[in-house]
C-alpha cells in the first residue's frame, strides 16, 4: 500500500501588512534546501501572498513538482471552543465570533481533513507513495496535528508552529496516521526560529 507524506510548513516571516519579509524568503528557501531530497509531487499553498510567496520561493528547491493553489490551506480558525472548554487567556480571541463564522471556519477545516489527512489512491499500476508540501498557516497545521493524534476538538489551541518549521505526517491505509515530526527548526539558524514568538527565549 502506498503511503502519503505530507509535509506542513507555516509560512516564512512577514510584515504587517501580510506580505513576505527577507527573513522570510529566506527561511522558505532553508525549507526549500531542506526538502529538496525529498521526492515532492506538489507543493499546495494558501490563497494568501505570505504563503503564496513562501510556496514559490520553497519551490525553486524542487523544480520537478507541480506548484498549485489549495483554497483549504487558507488561514481560519478551526473550531470555536465552548465556553467551558476555552482557556482563560483565549477568552477574548473568540469574543465576537458568532454561529456563521464559526461554521464557516469548521467548513473548511473539514474540507482541509477531507482532501489532504488520508492515504492515497491506487493508481494504474498499483498504488505508489505521495509526498506533498503544505504551505499554510499556524491553525491550520495544528488542526492536521490534532487530527492525527485524535484529539479533542480544542487541543488544536495549544499547538502553535513557526515560521517555517517542518511537520511531517503520514498516512496509510487502514492504519492511523503517523506524526513523524512537529515544528521542526533544524534547517533554520537560530536566529531564524521562533520569529513571531514574543516571550521568553526558546531553545
Amino acid at each position: 500500500m502506498g503511503t502519503r507524506h505530507l509535509y506542513l510548513a507555516r509560512h516564512g516571516a512577514a510584515d504587517a501588512f501580510g506580505e513576505l519579509t527577507a527573513a522570510g524568503r529566506r527561511q522558505a528557501n532553508l525549507l526549500g534546501e531542506r526538502l529538496a531530497r525529498v521526492p515532492v509531487t506538489a507543493v499546495w499553498h494558501s490563497p494568501l501572498p505570505r504563503a503564496v510567496a513562501s510556496a514559490h520561493e520553497l519551490a525553486r528547491h524542487v523544480p520537478h513538482a507541480v506548484l498549485a493553489e489549495a483554497p483549504e490551506l487558507v488561514d481560519h480558525v478551526p473550531h470555536v471552543p465552548a465556553p467551558a472548554e476555552t482557556p482563560a487567556p483565549w477568552v477574548g480571541f473568540f469574543d465576537g465570533y458568532d454561529d456563521a463564522e464559526a461554521s464557516a471556519g469548521r467548513r473548511t477545516a473539514d474540507a482541509l481533513v477531507a482532501r489532504f489527512a488520508s492515504a492515497p489512491g491506487p493508481v494504474a499500476h498499483g498504488t505508489a507513495d505521495v509526498h506533498e508540501v503544505l504551505v499554510t498557516h499556524d491553525y491550520p497545521v495544528a488542526w492536521l496535528v490534532r487530527h492525527a493524534m485524535d484529539a479533542p476538538d480544542a487541543r488544536w489551541l495549544g499547538l502553535s508552529s513557526a515560521n517555517a518549521a517542518l511537520t511531517v505526517i503520514e498516512y496509510r491505509t487502514s492504519q492511523p496516521p503517523t506524526l513523524v515530526q512537529f515544528n521542526d527548526m533544524a534547517h533554520l539558524p537560530v536566529e531564524l526560529r521562533w520569529t513571531g514568538f514574543p516571550g521568553p527565549a526558546r531553545p
